[in-house]
């Protein structure tokens, strides 16, 4: 009797503790890394275990902003004890105030290693696109689009 007491306490401990461990993740925006080359700008998210469908990637005033909900897998003979990993993630990186860029023509690409490449092409000042949002549709990597494929089979971005 003791004994289950003390195991029904350790598991509403145990969930409580990664419930708030996964909303403590879900106000972190997710990692980001801003590249330039001559001709686009490509951010470079973390997008751990996220699938295609999870992904949701904007343009929207300067600033790439991505918007990821997963879920959890059932796993059958499994019962959750820690659900530590947030659900719904965010992160956001802003291009440079001169930089001018193409959004209709910007790429996503979920690669295998678990990060989301979004490239934005560069355009001079006169083909400079809208500052309206601009939803960017997300490649899944494996080159089922006709992209070409790098070294790790991943889809060009």
């Amino acid at each position: 009797m003791i004994g289950e007491l003390g195991d029904a306490i350790g598991s509403r401990v145990l969930e409580s503790l990664g419930r708030t461990v996964g909303r403590a993740q879900e106000r972190r925006p997710l990692p980001v890394d801003l590249l330039e080359s001559d001709d686009a700008y490509l951010a470079v998210f973390d997008a751990p275990g996220v699938m295609k469908s999870d992904i949701q990637v904007r343009f929207d005033d300067g600033a790439v902003v991505v918007r990821i909900d997963r879920f959890r897998e059932f796993r059958e003979g499994y019962e959750m004890q820690f659900p530590g990993r947030g659900l719904s993630l965010d992160g956001r990186v802003e291009l440079p105030a001169d930089a001018t860029v193409d959004p209709t023509r910007a790429t996503a690409t979920l690669k295998s290693d678990g990060t989301l490449h979004v490239r934005l092409p560069k355009v001079d000042e006169a083909g400079a696109g809208s500052g309206e949002p601009e939803s960017v549709n997300v490649d899944d990597g494996e080159g089922g689009t006709g992209d070409a494929t790098d070294a790790d089979g991943d889809a060009s971005a």
